[in-house]
């Protein structure tokens, strides 16, 4: 194993920045294996931190952090960063409760300057601190690093056609890991790249300005020149008409250009562009050979890599949906598929292979992926939309708009519905039922195991209406999983257990489970209410005229839930039996164990009896 001897005299950037030049490889090496080591004794993403090492070593090395600013898009890539800035020691409790979140996260350190998980905000953040450091008249550099994958978004094309036009000392750093821009990285690149950020190249190419500027059409010919000049050596002038100053693409595994370059970078004024090239999973073979496999990993062995998956246990929800889709695709040729980025974490793989033709993945666009499914079903076509319950908050304009507003047949599989465990409140989907059942014409369902989701997405199929149907992370109870598919009932529950305690427990989705434990020690009644919206009005009033206290019970925040749903029909029926409402609290759950998270909200079963029990207690 590397000794980390170099690493552990690092406690803060400053020490970094003590180090000489020639240093800097040994450090990377040191926190390449430190990386390696932890993430294995964690879990957490992987390739993409090894991949961004030398980067943020150079980083830190040429700027005055925390002072300047560095903005990391999305999160996946800041291990090295938090390693650098203070936080090594704790490194062992990464994504775990109490311990370091597995993102930038503003409370956590000052060199954590915004609090991300989503993609694509990188640009707009430093923009903002950029403009707001000019305002106070403040010297500073202000640095957004972001990858190929998130630059797909508008949010961040929206972000530099807005910065390109602002005087303001702003370096966009894009991360290239897939050489999806360009594979044109060499020493002549490098060489191009120093010479591109110079103080001589920048001062010829103002003076120049000032020069030909008495003489228009002079100036119009050099400018056109220099362009295409920089075109044929360079990959784009894509980023020169936003108004930035493009440079590279370099090596970014190459510490002493990064370095190099991004010293002469800092030293010039208003919007510059740098283009690095890195590979994801750099230094260990395993990763390098499957990015994929090796961006978010549980904990295994560095020697051997990740251990096969086993087989024979309980499908995940995300399953239940791949195979449905594909089952479905076979009986119905309108079905697209549709999916934001997130073709591996909603289960769409095997769909992609099997239907390529009917496989969309539209990048880091989720506005686009809804109205792009609304297009789709305008024209006859069946889109069903896959999509995390967190990264639909970001389309819930279109789904308003151009879905609901059009009463459109589009299915939104909504997955990691509720709380998600290591992941955090990022990427948490507690609010998905409230949003969703304010929307005219959406048909909204819960499913409480992992049969009843299949038939759940079968009958959402089946409707020529907007509808939804969302579902947790990981397994559910282990249920039979019936291949043959059946529509249910619209807006209609089920009772699954009938108790003589006068309590009736109308659970949702996921909360089916641990309520039914919960009602064996209240000799409760419960009801899977199966659908949001519409809701079963009939069985609420039932059970509201036949028990002294009704509980509702939902993985989603209590405000405007289904707990309020249930509220409302009592009302419009002029019920006044007792009201229970058990949920998600009125703030950011933070990372930990999914089972913990539950637990420390009272939505286990423990929890829904202890809860109760207080309720019944003479005030």
């Amino acid at each position: 194993m590397t000794t980390t001897a170099l690493l552990d005299t690092i406690d803060t950037p400053a020490d970094l920045r003590r180090l000489t030049r020639t240093q800097l490889p040994q450090l990377a090496r040191e926190l390449r294996a430190f990386l390696l080591d932890s993430v294995s004794q964690t879990g957490g993403h992987l390739a993409s931190n090894l991949g961004s090492i030398e980067l943020t070593i150079a980083l830190h090395y040429v700027f005055n952090t925390p002072d300047d600013r560095l903005v990391w898009d999305v999160g996946h890539q800041t291990y090295p960063h938090k390693i650098l800035t203070g936080r090594r020691a704790r490194m062992g409790s990464m994504r775990q409760k109490d311990g370091l979140a597995g993102f930038p996260k503003r409370e956590e350190s000052p060199y954590d300057t915004f609090g991300v998980g989503h993609s694509s905000t990188s640009i707009g953040a430093a923009l903002g601190m950029a403009v707001a450091a000019k305002a106070q008249k403040i010297d500073r550099s202000c640095v957004a690093i972001i990858g190929d994958g998130a630059l797909t978004a508008g949010q961040a094309f929206e972000a530099l056609n807005s910065a390109g036009a602002m005087d303001t000392n702003l370096l966009v750093v894009l991360n290239d890991n897939d050489m999806s821009i360009s594979a044109n990285v060499g020493a002549l690149n490098n060489y191009l790249a120093k010479l591109l950020s110079s103080r001589f190249y920048s001062s010829v190419r103002e003076g120049s300005s000032k020069v030909l500027g008495i003489v228009p059409p002079v100036r119009e010919l050099a400018s056109k020149v220099e362009e295409h000049v920089k075109g044929m050596l360079t990959p784009s002038t894509l980023f020169e008409a936003f108004g930035f100053n493009y440079i590279g693409p370099i090596d970014g595994h190459d510490l002493d250009t990064l370095v190099e370059t991004l010293k002469n970078i800092k030293s010039l004024k208003g919007p510059q562009f740098l283009h690095i090239v890195t590979k994801k999973g750099q230094g260990y073979k395993l990763a390098e050979k499957d990015p994929i496999a090796y961006h978010g990993v549980s904990r295994f062995d560095p020697e051997s890599g990740l251990a096969a998956g086993k087989s024979g246990g309980k499908p995940s929800y995300t399953q239940v949906f791949g195979d449905w889709l594909c089952d479905m695709a076979k009986k119905d040729h309108r079905l697209i598929g549709i999916t934001p980025a997130m073709s591996e974490g909603s289960g769409m793989v095997r769909f992609a292979r099997e239907h390529a033709e009917r496989f969309f993945d539209v990048a880091i666009a989720e506005q686009h992926a809804v109205t792009f499914a609304a297009g789709m079903a305008c024209d006859g076509m069946k889109p069903v939309v896959a999509i995390y319950s967190t990264f639909l908050q970001r389309g819930y304009d279109q789904l308003i708009h151009d879905v609901a507003l059009q009463n459109l047949p589009v299915v939104f599989a909504i997955d990691r519905a509720g709380l998600v465990g290591a992941d955090g409140p990022t990427h948490g989907g507690a609010f998905d039922l409230s949003f969703l059942r304010c929307i005219p014409n959406m048909t909204v369902m819960a499913p409480s195991d992992e049969n009843e989701c299949r038939q759940m997405l079968y009958t959402a199929f089946t409707l020529d209406t907007p509808t939804a149907v969302r579902y947790p992370r990981g397994a559910g109870c282990g249920a039979e999983v019936i291949k043959d598919m059946c529509a249910l009932p619209l807006g209609k529950g089920r009772l699954l257990r009938e108790g003589k305690s006068g309590i009736a427990i109308l659970a949702f989705g996921s909360m089916v489970t641990p309520a039914l434990a919960a009602a064996e020690a209240l000799d409760a009644t419960v009801a899977d209410m199966r659908f949001v919206k519409p809701l079963d009005t009939e069985l609420v009033r039932t059970l509201a005229q036949g028990n002294s206290l009704i509980v509702t019970v939902e993985e989603n925040v209590i405000m405007g839930g289904a707990g309020s749903a249930c509220i409302e029909a009592m009302e419009a029926a002029q019920l006044a039996t007792q009201v229970l409402q058990l949920g998600l609290p009125d703030d950011f759950v933070d990372h930990g164990d999914h089972a913990q998270q539950l637990a420390s909200c009272g939505l286990d079963a423990a929890g829904i009896e202890a809860s109760i029990r207080l309720r019944l207690k003479p005030q």
